[in-house]
């Protein structure tokens, strides 16, 4: 079996090899289509393992480690492997002296432990014989002068004793509560721990398979893609070929704008042509009439100033001739009919045409995409049988009942264990309580004593607060010696298990002798050979294990099952990805719809390109246009015969000459104006034809050539963007399945395939057993076994202490002063018997 950082490597290189070796992969750029958005995978894991256990820190570590550091005092000899090993493959072989030697420093604690028992009580009879006899009345029998002196120097003893009690029956109880409460949770996460174990391998197949079942999520989305797949293609072809198509279909429309307007121009000029041609032939005659009428009355004798109106008048003759302007029929006869198409409408329905294209697309491409479904809506063959092949099915049944069989075991033994434990706390609650009562007697008693002698005239004289002070200092020493026997019968065995327990089991966990004595062959019976209870072909080092699952080991590493199951065959998905390709490059979009000219329009380019529109010699109809329709302006020639009409001597000339002139404004308005406004508008025609012609032509083919030539390329090209946006799209689901090609190796190697577990199982026993058990009860001990040995100097300066606080017998007479002792007594001359 491959490793997992391979086995990735190698599911990419086969993922992206079959996008890549599709021809021209990678050439364009996705267009439509980005990178693949990111899957959310549901861990496969169950929420059993938990986290490793951690030691808080705390204000009681200074105290584990004094603690700590006085059992390895204690216990100066290393681990017992072969004592261990006898104990436990031949238990009666044990022997006495060897288990004696390695317990010396017990044995030297017991051997105190049995002189404290043997001692206090033989010292408090003594001491009750001696008060019931009298022989020890607790009085000073006579004055002296350094009593006050003894007496600094005692009570400031028993007062430091008295606060060293203090600070350890304090301690003492918070200890026992710390170590009461930590109990219970200790006791609820040896079952848990447990139950992490027995899932590390039982349960492995089964998330295996629900690993692999996590394939329909990169399957549901690109299933969902793939509903939108032909749409979103068409896009793309339609957003890369649209600046091509609209540029081809704005010229067409363009040219038949101008195929229209050019008809019209020509059309007009035609009619425009003819009509002059009919105005001018009955110009003519009118024209020559004027002029003769004209020419007789101006050439009277007796026709005053009528010389320059004369000259004027031999020229009221035609000027244009169009009768002499190029004759258009052969090319109207050749337009007839042009421009049948309606090219605003034919170019409206080609762009609704394009612009479907995505719907177009999609539904020439639904039968293929329903192919497509089909095989990725398969199963790979190798992620079926991912949890069936799991090789150690019989070794995690072994490994899952034995959990079982200890979980169970350790319940009932947790649950009495916790009542013992209750049982525990409740005698080490009494016993501190009586430990605080000794020092609240003493406390009580050095007050009372020290304001009794400080209120006391005469130290003869019996004084209560005193009294009282000595009685409460003698209720302390009762206590002592009652209740030592029971303080140091619970020290002692706390002492003798928790220390075991602490040098024996947490300082050779924590250095690794545990481990390495484990791992030794031998050392253990075969009933509890892990290697045999999972069935493994190899021996298992518990303390590689541990060091391996630490780092992140897979468990298939640990467990050595490389050779038994390949994870590598079990994903791969090479034929999936190549079906997946095949029905890909299947897919197809037909442009024939799109025409972008209709055949009526191409025959109406066609007319227009063979018309012979620019061979028109429109130069001559400019000559003609360019001569005015009558050489004199008739309108100003009327108006000079009006006024020589008014100069005349003669009524009856300027009576003819004004008829004249009045003729020849109604000829100007009947005949000549309309021959302009002809002539204007000809005009317009000729300069439009004549400047639009030579270039219609050319752009008329232009627009053809590149209307066939897109006719050929655009399929062409909408191909090009098919396969590119195939290719992208293969590229955008492969992200997916290469999505979860990496969340299962995460999921295999980080959570499935890791025993980090079994290494944070370890350190959280060895948390529950050594800082949560093991160093409150053994802080416990030490502060209830340092006040019960300070009991001894407390009994022995209490009493000493207490004489001082009753009357004097007898006192020696003195003239010194004793005005610097502690204690200020008056001066006495006389004992008092």
């Amino acid at each position: 079996m491959v490793r997992a950082p391979g086995l990735l490597a190698a599911l990419l290189r086969l993922g992206l090899g079959a996008v890549l070796a599709l021809p021209g992969a990678g050439a364009t750029g996705c267009t439509a289509l980005g990178p693949a958005e990111r899957l959310a995978f549901a861990p496969a894991t169950k929420a059993r393992w938990l986290a490793p256990r951690v030691r808080t820190p705390g204000p009681l570590d200074s105290l584990y480690g004094t603690v700590r550091g006085f059992l390895s005092v204690v216990q100066l000899n290393p681990f017992p492997a072969e004592l261990i090993k006898t104990l436990l493959n031949e238990p009666a072989s044990v022997k006495v002296d060897e288990v004696l030697r390695y317990q010396a420093g017990y044995v030297v604690c017991a051997v105190i432990t049995g002189l404290y028992l043997l001692a206090m009580p033989t010292a408090g009879l003594c001491f009750c014989c001696l008060r019931c006899r009298r022989r020890c009345r607790g009085q000073i029998k006579m004055e002296h002068r350094t009593m006050a002196c003894e007496r600094a120097v005692l009570v400031t003893f028993l007062l430091l004793t008295t606060l060293v009690l203090l600070i350890g029956v304090v301690t003492a109880f918070v200890t026992n509560q710390h170590m009461h409460e930590q109990m219970g949770p200790s006791a609820d996460a040896v079952p848990e721990t447990l139950l992490s174990l027995r899932g590390l391998v039982s349960e492995v197949p089964q998330e295996l398979q629900a690993v692999a079942e996590q394939f329909s999520l990169p399957q549901e989305q690109v299933l969902k893609e793939l509903n939108g797949v032909g749409s979103v293609i068409g896009k793309a072809i339609h957003s890369q070929l649209k600046s091509t198509v609209y540029e081809a279909l704005a010229s067409v429309l363009s040219l038949g704008q101008a195929l229209q307007v050019s008809v019209d121009h020509l059309r007009g000029l035609n009619a425009t042509s003819v009509e002059l041609q009919e105005g001018q032939e009955a110009l003519a005659p009118a024209l020559h009439g004027h002029r003769q009428r004209l020419l007789a009355l101006l050439q009277e004798p007796h026709c005053q100033g009528c010389a320059g109106v004369l000259d004027k008048s031999h020229t009221l003759e035609l000027g244009a001739d169009f009768s002499q302007v190029p004759s258009v029929d052969h090319v109207l006869h050749r337009l007839k009919g042009v421009p049948e198409a309606n090219f605003r409408s034919m170019v409206w329905e080609e762009n609704t045409t394009f612009n479907a294209l995505p719907i177009l697309a999609a539904l020439q491409m639904a039968d293929m995409v329903r192919e497509l479904k089909k095989v990725v809506a398969e199963q790979p063959r190798g992620l079926n049988t991912m949890g069936d092949a799991f090789p150690v099915w019989e070794a995690a049944s072994r490994w899952s009942q034995a959990l079982e069989e200890v979980e169970e075991h350790s319940r009932p033994f947790l649950e009495e264990v916790q009542r013992y434990e209750r049982y525990r706390w409740i005698a080490g609650c009494v016993l501190c309580s009586v430990v605080l009562l000794v020092v609240v007697c003493n406390l009580l008693g050095l007050n009372l004593g020290i304001w009794g002698l400080s209120a006391r005239e005469d130290p003869s004289h019996s004084e209560a607060k005193g009294e009282a002070g000595a009685r409460f200092l003698m209720v302390g020493v009762g206590f002592s010696f009652l209740f030592a026997v029971p303080l140091i019968l619970l020290v002692f065995p706390t002492f003798l298990v928790g220390g075991n327990v602490q040098t024996l089991v947490c300082q050779s966990w924590e250095s690794g002798e545990l481990y390495e004595f484990v791992d030794t062959p031998g050392n253990l019976p075969p009933s509890m050979n892990l290697s045999q209870l999972l069935g493994l072909k190899k021996n298992l080092s518990i303390l590689l294990a541990y060091e391996q699952c630490k780092q992140g080991a897979v468990l298939w590493t640990v467990l050595q099952l490389n050779d038994s199951y390949d994870l590598e065959k079990h994903l791969n998905i090479s034929e999936y990805t190549v079906k997946l390709q095949q029905e890909l490059q299947k897919l197809k979009v037909d442009l024939k719809n799109l025409d972008l000219l209709s055949p009526t329009a191409h025959r109406d380019l066609e007319a227009l390109q063979s018309s012979g529109l620019e061979s028109i010699h429109y130069p001559d109809f400019l000559a003609e246009i360019q001569k005015p329709v009558v050489n004199s302006d008739v309108q100003k020639l009327a108006q000079e015969l009006e006024g020589l009409s008014q100069m005349q001597g003669n009524a009856t000339l300027g009576q003819k000459l004004q008829e004249e002139a009045q003729g020849l404004l109604h000829f100007h308005q009947e005949k000549v104006l309309p021959q302009q406004i002809l002539v204007a508008k000809l005009n317009l025609s000729v300069q439009a034809l004549a400047s639009s012609a030579p270039h219609l032509q050319s752009e008329v083919s232009g627009v053809l050539d590149r209307v066939t030539h897109l006719k050929g390329e655009l399929p062409t090209r909408a191909t090009h963007i098919l396969r590119n946006e195939s290719e992208c799209f293969l590229k955008r689901e492969m992200g997916y399945f290469s999505q979860y090609m990496a969340w299962v190796r995460e999921e295999v190697t980080q959570h499935i395939a890791t025993c980090q577990p079994l290494s944070g199982a370890l350190d959280s026993g060895r948390v529950i057993l050594c800082d949560m058990v093991a160093d409150p009860w053994n802080a416990f001990w030490f502060c209830l076994g340092w006040c019960t040995f300070f009991l001894i100097p407390s009994i022995v300066f209490a009493i000493k202490t207490s004489k001082y606080f009753r009357p004097i017998w007898k006192r020696l007479s003195s003239t010194s002063s004793e005005e610097t002792q502690l204690f200020h007594i008056p001066r006495v001359t006389s004992l008092k018997l």
